[in-house]
């Protein structure tokens, strides 16, 4: 019914004059209060509202400063002299209240000494509506009257409050504001504030309701509803969501909006705001409050990119982005001066629009100010430079302003644009402030290109980022703020490389900013920013070694991390981003002594991380990065288990993990490093499953793993790590397709992992990751050939995988990890040969697979996956003659140790019977000789 009210007044105010129809008004103002506190604009108010309705072709009837008698008159005047009209309008300015469930219009003389008194000097609406429907068939009543509590004690000219304080009885009978009112055939109702609420009186000359009236009566192309919906929103935004006027419908459903009009911005965000729910309210609301900001900005990222359609999670990170951003724009502009007048008011009206959610008129008025500076630059070559940083300074802050409403190619576009014109002076001394804008343009391409998936232009981006930072440098050495901002530069650059799969390059650009770091810290010791700086970049180092296979250098540089972020009394502050670099290197600490074996080493490392990151993710439980790094602990935490047999305990700990990063996917899904992360605990968690014999769920798990791959590589082929990730779930497919013995789905899953394989191999045969990664592929197709009965086939994958783990030995015998690749590729080779019947070369194969076994063993004896190696290379030796009875005994000793300790996995179980089977028959063989 809303609506169809709203249709018609837009009838009946923006129709032409053809129509011929009558339209009458009474328009009421009070504030000479006698008893209660007189008002400041009220009058002011009523005079506005009659010139814009005398201007739409309104009969206006003005009453000013009433009592209750002449009120009464004016109103049966108006009834004899408005009889016959096709609309009648009544508007009342002062103060209103509802007594015992009824609402009443308090004329000047109104007397609040007692409830007798208040009822017997107010005149009731309904009184003022029953009059008014006579008049004509169509009534529309409009009142400001919901002023803030006329019995209140409020200062005399803040607000419409009474100024003498009144009986109990009165204060209980009575309460501010109007009542809500019943559905009234013919009558539209529009109160300046909700039921029970009351309405702000306003600084300037008018209220802000009637300010808002006035000024989208007017507008062309409106119906009525969408009239008052405006004033509504218009109300809701300025006040920070604390005032919402009311509108109740009656009016016939049977008009339809006569006129057609191109609506303003500002107007269409209105009346779009209009339709969001409670619930997205109050999420809106949340977030202004927290970043001290106007709801309108929030309001227009949602609109323009139908967040409201999104899940909860994820629309709460994409508000508190373009809440960020806004924050940021705006402290931007702030801080910016122009010689220009023109400039500077056209920037100030950039922040008045975006403040009022008009983006795209924000981004008008900074197009006049750049245009206004580039014209000025041409004309006046004595001011070139200064205009241009003038210009480039308001492109750059035009970038700002997209990413308040998430567009992120137009802020790319205007970033660009501001980078291109402080190129021309990238050699000069300009001031800090232009070169940091220079600087900050790039990085913030290079995180928006990164943002969309565009890690091409990202690292041209941050390569330009870095040159700057050069240049910057060598003008002035002895900046501190420009040498922390070369780091930065040098530790992007690393990182970009590490992504694109250049491991030398990335660690001699995380070794420039260690060095930066070192030489800063050594002027500084304990300056906590060089020393974070100082600890990321050694961190960095570690992982590029680590990428390397140098694990001796990664261990010494997760070490000086250490040392790093401790010097700054961690214990004794609440540093979360020292903590979180703390967290961090324990982890890395307890990377390198799984890979060297030692899984009691490693298992305390993890735990002092996890304890740090436990209290990260609890201090703020909305920091996604402190909630990533809890799951990763958890990740760690479930490997280390797993090798030292405690399987159940794994999988809690990765399903956990899991948990954690799928909530973080599900608030920001358009973030690849968070749906990497989920493809990791699919794989973790499929890992296990599959140890328990759950073939069906493991492959679940490793099927979405490949989606999730895939679909990151579609989105940027150029990645390595997630070239590498998606033959990995290549792999874990056709290894459960093997164990369901559906031997051609694991060969097509095999060659699709071996392919990628080979393409990252090829690039880098320094990346022991990736030389890695191929023999494990050559095995997975060894294996399938294998099965398929193709046994020269598969010696050939094998011998190729042997001839690779063979060389990373070489390059660090050091390394577990590959010891124990090594044991199995001698292993697979001997069964090959063995089942071509070559004996002599099977046997010599186990026995170098079993050399290696026997150190890993005695390396670390409670690993479980070494034990179990053990276990299999004695099988092996016995298979191929070597003292067979002796060394399946032995076998069959460790198997059952390990399952009396409960460290044999359940798909292990069948070994110690298996063994018990070989024996025997061994047995009856030699006795039947």
């Amino acid at each position: 019914m809303l609506r169809a009210a709203l249709a018609l007044f837009v009838v009946i105010v923006l129709s032409s004059a053809a129509l011929a129809e009558r339209r009458v008004a009474l328009v009421f103002g009070a504030d000479e209060y006698r008893q209660l506190r007189p008002l400041a604009n009220a009058v002011n108010d009523a005079r506005e509202v009659e010139d814009v309705l005398r201007h739409l072709g309104f009969e206006v009837f003005a009453e000013q400063n009433r009592d209750l008698r002449r009120m009464r008159r004016a109103l049966d005047d108006f009834v004899t002299d408005a009889a016959g009209a096709d609309v009648a309008l009544v508007f009342f300015a002062g103060h209103g209240v509802e007594i015992g469930g009824y609402n009443r219009l308090l004329p000047v003389d109104a007397d609040a000494s007692s409830l007798e008194r208040l009822d017997a000097t107010s005149l009731p609406l309904d009184e003022v509506r029953k009059a008014v429907a006579a008049v004509a068939p169509i009534v529309l009543i409009i009142l400001d009257a919901c002023r803030d509590d006329p019995f209140g004690a409020t200062a005399a000219g803040e607000t419409r409050g009474a100024a003498t304080l009144v009986p109990p009885r009165v204060q209980e009978m009575t309460r501010p504001g109007l009542g809500r009112m019943g559905r009234s055939e013919n009558v539209l109702f529009a109160f300046a504030a909700a039921p029970g609420e009351t309405a702000a009186d306003g600084a300037g000359d008018h209220s802000p309701f009637t300010s808002a009236l006035a000024k989208y009566l007017p507008t062309d192309g409106l119906e009525i509803r969408s009239v008052l919906t405006l004033v509504q929103q218009e109300i809701y935004d300025l006040s920070g969501g604390t005032q919402l006027p009311y509108v109740e419908s009656g009016l016939p459903a049977m008009f339809f909006a006569a006129q057609t009009g191109v609506i303003p911005e500002r107007e269409r965000l209105l009346l779009a705001m209009a339709d969001v729910t409670p619930a997205v309210r109050d999420e809106v609301e949340a977030v202004a409050a927290a970043h001290s900001m106007p709801l309108a900005p929030l309001y227009a990222a949602l609109v323009e990119n139908e967040l409201s359609a999104l899940p909860a999670g994820e629309r709460a990170a994409k508000l508190a982005e373009s809440a960020a951003a806004f924050v940021k724009v705006r402290e931007e502009l702030r801080g910016l001066s122009a010689s220009d007048p023109q400039v500077a008011a056209l920037r100030q009206e950039a922040e008045r629009q975006l403040s009022l959610g008009a983006v795209e008129a924000a981004l008008g008025r900074l197009e006049e100010a750049a245009a206004a500076d580039a014209s000025s630059r041409e004309t006046l070559r004595a001011n070139y430079v200064q205009r241009t940083l003038s210009e480039a300074a308001t492109h750059f802050i035009a970038g700002g302003t997209a990413r308040t409403d998430l567009r992120y190619q137009r802020a790319i576009k205007d970033y660009g644009r501001a980078a291109a014109l402080y190129e021309e002076f990238r050699s000069e001394d300009i001031t800090d402030a232009d070169w940091l804008r220079h600087y900050m343009s790039y990085w913030r391409i290079a995180e928006l290109n990164r943002t969309v998936g565009d890690t091409v232009a990202a690292t041209a981006a941050y390569e330009k980022m870095h040159d700057i930072a050069l240049i910057r440098t060598e003008i002035d050495p002895d900046n501190p703020a420009r040498q922390r901002d070369l780091a930065a530069s040098y530790h992007w650059k690393g990182a970009m490389n590490l992504a694109r799969g250049d491991v030398a390059g990335a660690r001699a650009a995380f070794e420039s900013a260690r060095d930066i770091g070192e030489r800063e810290t050594a002027a500084a010791p304990y300056d906590p920013e060089w020393l974070k700086t100082l600890a990321v970049a050694h961190g960095s180092v570690g992982d590029a070694m680590m990428r390397q296979g140098d694990l001796g250098a990664a261990l010494a540089a997760y070490n000086a991390s250490h040392a790093a972020i401790m010097r700054l009394s961690v214990g004794d502050q609440d540093d979360s981003e020292a903590l979180n670099t703390l967290s961090v290197a324990h982890q890395r600490t307890g990377q390198i002594l799984v890979a060297r074996g030692d899984l009691s080493g490693a298992f305390e490392a993890y735990r002092l991380g996890a304890e740090v990151a436990e209290r990260l993710a609890t201090s703020d439980p909305r920091n996604m990065r402190w909630q990533r790094g809890l799951a990763v602990s958890l990740s760690t935490f479930g490997d280390v288990r797993l090798a030292r047999g405690d399987l159940a305990g794994a999988l809690n700990d990765h399903e956990a993990s899991r948990e954690i990063i799928a909530r973080l996917a599900s608030l920001d899904p358009e973030n690849a490093n968070h749906q990497r992360d989920l493809a990791a605990t699919h794989e973790n968690v499929g890992k296990l499953r599959a140890a328990n014999g759950d073939l069906d769920g493991a492959g679940e798990d490793y099927g979405r793993m490949a989606a999730i791959m895939q679909s990151l590589v579609e989105l940027d082929p150029e990645n390595a790590d997630w070239q590498r990730d998606l033959s990995i779930s290549y792999d874990r497919i056709g290894s459960v397709r093997m164990a369901q013995r559906r031997h051609a789905e694991a060969l097509s899953a095999y060659e699709l992992g071996l392919s990628i394989s080979k393409q990252l191999a090829a690039r880098d045969a320094e990346n022991a990751e990736w030389q890695r990664g191929l023999s494990i592929s050559q095995d997975r197709v060894g294996d399938v050939r294998a099965a398929k009965g193709d046994f020269q086939g598969a010696l050939l994958a094998y011998e190729e995988s042997l001839a690779i783990r063979e060389r990373l030995v070489a390059r660090d015998a050091g390394i577990a990890a590959r010891q124990h690749d090594l044991a199995v590729s001698h292993s697979k080779v001997g069964d090959m040969h063995l089942a071509q019947r070559n004996h002599e070369a099977a046997l010599s194969a186990y026995e170098a697979g079993f050399a290696v076994a026997q150190r890993l063993a005695a390396l670390d004896p409670g690993n479980v996956d070494w034990r179990r190696g053990l276990v299999v290379s004695l099988f092996k030796l016995a298979q191929a003659g070597s003292d067979a009875q002796a060394n399946l005994q032995r076998a069959l000793d460790i198997a059952l140790a390990m399952q009396e300790n409960g460290t044999l996995a359940p798909s292990d179980a069948f070994i110690p019977d298996m063994l018990r089977a070989e024996l025997q028959k061994l047995d009856s063989a030699i006795a039947a000789e």
